[in-house]
C-alpha cells in the first residue's frame, strides 16, 4: 500500500433552475399594485395611521380642527396629512364655510377598504 490516499469523487452540483423549488403565486397587477402601494404609503405614517382610525370610528365627518387638538401639530402640518389621505384615495372633503371637514371615501377600492377595516 503506497502512502497517498485516494481523493473521494463527488458528482458535481447541478445547477439550479430558476422557478424550480416553490410555484408562487402570479404577480399582482400593475395598477392594482400601484393601488396597494399608495395606501400602505399614505398609512406609513403614525398620524395618518392614527387619523384614519380617528375617521373609521367616527360617526360624523371630522372637522381639521379637530385633528388639529386631537395632535400636538399644526394645522400646515395636519392638512399635509390630509392632503396625502386624500391623494391616496381613502378620505374625501368637504367645505362648511371657514372649516374643512373629512370622512372616509365611501368610494375606496375594496383593497384599500380591507386594510382600513383592520385598524378598528
Amino acid at each position: 500500500m503506497s502512502g497517498a490516499t485516494a481523493t473521494p469523487t463527488r458528482d458535481p452540483i447541478p445547477l439550479r433552475i430558476r422557478g424550480c423549488c416553490q410555484p408562487v403565486a402570479p404577480r399582482i397587477p400593475g395598477p392594482d399594485a400601484e393601488e396597494c402601494a399608495a395606501v400602505f404609503r399614505a398609512l406609513g405614517d403614525t398620524t395618518r395611521l392614527q387619523m384614519i382610525h380617528m375617521l373609521a370610528e367616527a360617526t360624523d365627518p371630522v372637522c381639521v380642527c379637530d385633528f388639529t387638538a386631537a395632535f400636538d401639530l399644526g394645522q400646515p402640518t395636519i392638512s399635509h396629512h390630509l392632503a396625502k389621505l386624500r391623494e391616496a384615495g381613502l378620505i374625501v372633503s368637504t367645505r362648511r364655510g371657514i372649516w374643512t371637514f373629512h370622512q372616509l371615501n365611501p368610494e375606496m377600492s375594496a383593497a384599500a377598504r380591507e386594510v382600513v377595516d383592520l385598524l378598528h
